[in-house]
């Protein structure tokens, strides 16, 4: 394939693209190892598929003896490792996440590059991955867990840990007691969890039915609408609720342990907060750096406002002991 004439950093972002391209080729060949029957099939066809998309980009951009960076390398590893220990369902889990991240990126690009050279080559490779790729992923039918219901439990955790970090950085600065911040913090909690549920419980009840009500429509008028997957109602509460409960305890086990002020609730919270962050960003396509970055800013706010609500409440009223 000619080479083609692009500035330095599209050349730079066109090396980028060989180096996903590997990650995601030896990514796949790991779990094709380690995968059978329908999964180790499907898998066996986007490893061929991949293989094409590599050499595509490195003809385009040659590099001499690509090899996987430390950043990807770990992330390579990281991904192995959750699907060896999860089995099927994190499987299609992680391969949406990275059909998802890859048709961002190229768009992102499509968005630049269109009326160029680069344009052209990108064009064709985006073609692939809203044909084909989508095609074979769409046609295994074993292991399909809801994305939306792992989105649930992951912003569920994080609801309930930036809300209740939050509130330990308040109740820290009013009531000066852990053993009171312990008793309040949990009260927030569970009152958190159960409104959580509630609502997430309400909204999938609200979809269901209008889901229903379009399956009707569809039926009266001849026409076929596949069912879409969506978990029970009272399902999907309860596991929002419950992730909320395990995001809330992230800052508040410190405080169970003996810490006397709200440090190492704030450590704890930003630690979590970097690991929820990478994988919620992971499931939407979003920018790594820039979910994270945003979530440690809210949870910086949220500290600093409720401190200063309870400095006041405790000048103002005296509410310690």
């Amino acid at each position: 394939m000619t080479e083609i004439a692009l500035d330095p950093i599209a050349r730079k972002r066109g090396e980028e693209l060989v180096l996903d391209e590997l990650l995601d080729l030896r990514l796949y060949e790991r779990l094709r190892a380690v995968s059978r029957g329908g999964l180790a099939d499907m898998l066996d066809r986007l490893v061929a598929v991949e293989a094409k998309h590599y050499k595509f980009w490195l003809d385009l951009f040659p590099i001499q003896r690509p090899r996987l960076d430390w950043a990807r390398r770990i992330k390579l590893d990281l991904l192995t490792v959750v699907c060896r220990l999860t089995g099927p369902s994190a499987v299609m889990l992680v391969l949406e996440g990275i059909e998802i991240y890859g048709i961002r990126k190229y768009l992102n690009l499509w968005d630049i590059y269109q009326n160029t050279p680069f344009g052209k080559a990108i064009k064709d490779v985006l073609m692939d991955e809203f044909e084909h790729e989508d095609e074979i992923v769409s046609s295994f039918s074993g292991g399909k867990i809801s994305p939306e219901r792992v989105r649930g439990i992951f912003l569920g955790f994080n609801d309930g840990l930036v809300e209740i970090l939050g509130a330990v950085g308040g109740f820290f600065t009013a009531l000066r007691e852990p053993r009171l911040v312990i008793g309040a913090s949990i009260a927030v909690a569970v009152a958190g969890a159960l409104s959580m549920g509630a609502g997430a419980f309400a909204s999938t009840s609200s979809e269901r039915e209008i889901r229903r009500i379009q399956r009707g429509k569809a039926r009266f008028l001849g026409r076929h609408e596949g069912d879409p997957m969506l978990s029970g109602s009272l399902e999907t509460g309860l596991m929002v609720g419950v992730s909320y409960i395990v995001g809330a305890l992230v800052p508040v086990l410190p405080v169970l342990f003996g810490s006397e002020n709200v440090v190492l609730s704030v450590v704890c919270g930003g630690v979590a907060t970097v690991v929820v962050s990478s994988i919620l960003a992971f499931l939407s396509g979003m920018d790594v750096r820039r979910r994270i970055l945003l979530n440690l800013a809210v949870i910086a706010l949220a500290v600093g406002v409720t401190s200063a609500i309870g400095g006041l409440v405790h000048t103002l009223w005296g509410v310690s002991l």
